[in-house]
């Protein structure tokens, strides 16, 4: 190979580098924007996350009154949802700028495989968090505060609002729920990242599935093994609360079976293919068969 066939061969890799940076920079941007619009409405975000607190709170008579415990706090804490707030609102069109730059790499039937995944992506991360917001996290914090103590007796004083009254230690003991803002966001981020991140495993399993990285066999004979996963990623990925750890396993579990059947189905459809245009042995069909 000469010096015009090695300058020849560096400069389309040249034009896809400098493609990268711009889609990168693009998304960057969209990224800022997202975050500036999601700083701005951080108030009625945070207030919004709170409602699980609030109404668990609620249901047993007190107020929701979260504090902060060092002076900058809240500060951090907008910071925080801005940043997940501006790449929730910016991954549209991140998507899409990966989209554009890896689709014209791939062929007609690449794109269609892979287009719907990056479609069910986004879908099933909001479907998991949803049902962490909405249903996990609710039973989780009314499994939180039921270790509270409420002294009786203080509870009586507040309603009836006596004055001076002299407080007896052994009945005016109480242990209750004064949160911190940046705990408990980061609590409730951490709930809504890991479902969202769970609720991926159909859309990973079955593309992997298309790939032939994994088959239904495969994935139907180490259910034993699942278990042991699913069950060690539940303790990890939740806080220590049978109830939630309960949740997660079960959604994660039911979330393998259905990825089962998705892969199954791939399968059969990726068959058919194969036996109309002749490529499928009937003898390999039928060693797979009694496998």
């Amino acid at each position: 190979m000469n010096a015009e066939d090695i300058e020849d061969s560096s400069a389309p890799l040249i034009e896809h580098l400098i493609e990268l940076r711009t889609r990168i920079v693009r998304s960057l941007i969209a990224f800022i924007v997202g975050m500036c619009i999601a700083f701005v409405l951080y108030q009625p975000i945070f207030n919004f996350l709170t409602q699980p607190i609030c109404s668990a709170l609620s249901s047993r008579g007190q107020g929701c009154d979260l504090i902060m415990v060092k002076l900058q706090e809240g500060f951090f804490v907008a910071v925080r949802i801005s940043v997940l707030g501006g790449f929730m609102l910016s991954f549209p069109y991140i998507a899409s700028q990966l989209w554009r730059f890896v689709a014209p790499g791939l062929y007609k039937a690449e794109k269609n495989a892979f287009l719907p995944f990056l479609i069910a992506s986004p879908f099933m991360f909001l479907v998991g968090a949803a049902f962490a917001f909405y249903i996990v996290i609710p039973m989780a914090y009314q499994f939180f505060l039921g270790f509270q103590q409420i002294a009786p007796h203080l509870a009586d004083l507040a309603d009836t609002g006596a004055e001076g009254a002299v407080l007896d230690p052994a009945k005016d003991l109480g242990v209750t729920f004064q949160g911190s803002v940046a705990e408990y966001l980061d609590l409730t981020a951490k709930f809504i990242i890991a479902f969202g991140l769970c609720f991926q495993l159909p859309v990973l399993l079955t593309l992997m599935g298309k790939a032939g990285l994994v088959s239904a066999k495969g994935l139907a004979s180490t259910r034993k093994y699942a278990v042991i996963g699913i069950l060690a990623l539940a303790a990890v990925a939740t806080p220590p609360d049978v109830v939630s750890q309960i949740v997660l396993f079960s959604a994660v579990y039911g979330l393998y079976e259905i990825s089962i059947f998705l892969v199954r189905r791939a399968e059969k459809k990726r068959d058919d293919q194969l036996r109309a245009e002749g490529l499928l042995d009937p003898e390999d069909e039928d060693e797979d068969a009694r496998t």
